[in-house]
């Protein structure tokens, strides 16, 4: 690749001489040929192994043929992500229930539709941050209060905001973890939001990580969760339910239950639980869940959005928020009557489970292939209609 990146194309002669000089390649390796298959006729097999190389980095789209011209190859350009304009606020896409806006989260300041629930998963503040971009950890907590804060002028009274966030972002060359959740907690405090929960997404599909700490440096555990911020504006009035998420009962309760309760007459913690007969004998709806919430990432439901990606030329959005998560937030936190929106839509999960669940949802997004590939998960809602061609963008 280094090769391919030094010029705009190069000859396959060329590419065996460069290899040799900077010492990739043994020149007795290029230079030697051997008696190859049943013909055995001879053939380089040093020059077959950087073939072999180059038919792999073409699979994976990083070089092509130069057209009409025979063992010439060049890299493949890279596709940019195509950003909103500024100031630009555009209709991409429309269900019944929802509306899709090719812009950055300033579009919410032209909005005044009521909001119940603000649901999104961020930007990182990675040290080498993904396509779509992101600032950095000492930028973190202005840019998220500053993308949050048309939002909030339209959040209903208990209305709540979610943010899914990483809690994986380290100290430069240090095993210690950044405490930019912190002051990020206190900052939207600062905007007259208060807390109501850090839910824990555990997703048990997560890789091994961090990998220099936990696997090689050995001074870290392996990650398996990430934090979700649960802040309202009012808690007297938050408009939460966990009816409406309850789950169903274990085998082990639901015998409990069918045979009257509890017999027994104890207590806890010097007194602070008791155990009387009869106690968890009620029949109820169900349990009501916890706050650490083992979710895995579906990566069967995103996979005909990836070969979609893949069949249009479109890049993958490269952070994906699983639809039971989103779901659950929504149900739990949204009427369903109400609006949830989504300042940072990537694959566009919140609108589609917002969809799904009969909630109302506006989106933004600023890259123009993302909203195409928004516009392909929700094509089949009622009501679908899309403003323009994306996938042209």
């Amino acid at each position: 690749m280094h090769a391919y990146g030094a010029a705009h194309e190069v000859r396959n002669e060329d590419l065996y001489a460069g290899l040799v000089r900077n010492g990739a390649v043994d020149a007795g390796e290029i230079d030697t040929t051997s008696p190859v298959g049943r013909a055995a006729q001879r053939h380089s097999l040093g020059k077959r192994k950087v073939r072999w190389i180059q038919q792999t980095l073409r699979q994976l789209g990083v070089i092509e043929r130069v057209p009409g011209r025979r063992g010439v190859w060049r890299a493949v350009a890279k596709k940019e992500l195509e950003k909103a304009p500024r100031n630009l606020v555009r209709v991409a896409f429309s269900t019944d229930l929802g509306l899709a806006l090719w812009s950055d989260c300033s579009a919410f300041r032209r909005i005044d539709e009521p909001i119940h629930l603000i649901l999104s998963s961020p930007p990182y503040p990675l040290s080498k941050a993904r396509a779509y971009g992101g600032p950095s950890v000492k930028e973190y907590t202005e840019f998220i209060c500053r993308s949050i804060e048309p939002l909030l002028r339209n959040l209903v009274p208990g209305g709540s905001l979610c943010l899914n966030l990483s809690n994986d972002i380290f100290l430069a060359g240090s095993p210690a973890r950044s405490t930019y959740l912190e002051r990020l907690t206190i900052a939207l405090e600062d905007l007259g939001l208060s807390l109501m929960d850090r839910l824990a997404w555990e997703n048990p599909s997560k890789p091994p990580g961090p990998t220099y700490w936990a696997c090689k440096e050995r001074v870290q555990l392996v990650h398996t969760w990430e934090p979700v911020l649960w802040m309202t504006n009012d808690p007297t009035r938050c408009l939460a339910d966990n009816r409406r998420v309850l789950r169903p009962h274990s085998v082990a309760t639901s015998k409990l239950i069918a045979r009257g309760g509890e017999a027994r007459s104890t207590s806890y913690g010097d007194g602070a639980h008791r155990l009387r007969p009869g106690s968890f004998g009620s029949e109820t709806a169900g349990t009501i869940p916890r706050n650490i919430l083992r979710i895995p990432h579906e990566a069967s439901s995103i996979a005909p959005v990836r070969r979609a990606a893949l069949d249009s030329g479109l890049p993958a959005h490269g952070a994906l928020m699983p639809r039971d998560l989103a779901r659950f937030l929504i149900e739990f936190l949204t009427p369903v009557d109400g609006m949830v929106a989504d300042l940072f839509s990537g694959w566009f999960t919140t609108a589609t489970q917002a969809e799904e669940t009969g909630r109302r949802w506006i989106c933004t997004e600023q890259m123009a292939q993302y909203v195409a590939l928004g516009a392909w998960r929700l094509q089949d809602a009622p009501g679908f209609h899309s403003s323009f061609d994306l996938t042209r963008a």
